[in-house]
C-alpha cells in the first residue's frame, strides 16, 4: 500500500502565493502517518508518500443563511485555477516528487482506500 494524501484545495478570494507557500510547508510538514510505534510523527515528505491535489471550490461553501449553499467567498476562476496550480507545483518541489491533480472545475471520480480516516481541516486565513 503506497502512503498519500489527498488533498482538496479549495482557494478563497483574497488568497494569494504568501497563502499557497504557508499551505505548502504546513500540508508537507505535518506529522500525520504513523510512526514504527504507532504514533502519528511522520510526514509525507518523512514517508515518501504520494499526494493528489484535487480543486473544490465547494469547501467555501456558506449556510449561515437559507437553505442553499452559497459560494461567494469563492475565488473566480482566473484567480483560483493560478493558485492552484502554483500550490501543486510548490508542494511537488517540496516533496521532490510530482503532485498530480485533475482538470481544473472539471467534474471528477476519484477513489481511495481511506485508512484511518485522518480528516484535517487547514485555513491559511487561521493559521493557529
Amino acid at each position: 500500500m503506497r502512503l498519500g494524501l489527498l488533498i482538496l484545495l479549495g482557494v478563497e478570494d483574497g488568497d494569494t502565493s504568501v497563502d499557497v507557500h504557508w499551505l505548502v510547508g504546513k500540508v508537507a510538514r505535518m506529522r500525520i502517518f504513523n510512526d514504527p510505534n504507532g504514533q502519528m510523527n511522520l510526514s509525507v515528505c518523512d514517508v515518501k508518500g504520494e499526494a493528489l491535489v484535487v480543486s473544490q471550490f465547494t469547501l467555501h461553501a456558506s449556510t449561515r443563511k437559507g437553505n442553499r449553499p452559497s459560494f461567494i467567498s469563492a475565488a473566480r476562476p482566473e484567480l483560483a485555477e493560478p493558485l492552484y496550480e502554483e500550490f501543486r507545483s510548490a508542494l511537488a518541489n517540496e516533496m521532490n516528487r510530482p503532485v498530480p491533480g485533475g482538470i481544473f472545475g472539471a467534474m471528477m471520480q476519484v477513489h481511495l482506500i481511506n485508512d484511518g480516516p485522518v480528516t484535517i481541516i487547514i485555513d491559511s486565513r487561521s493559521p493557529h
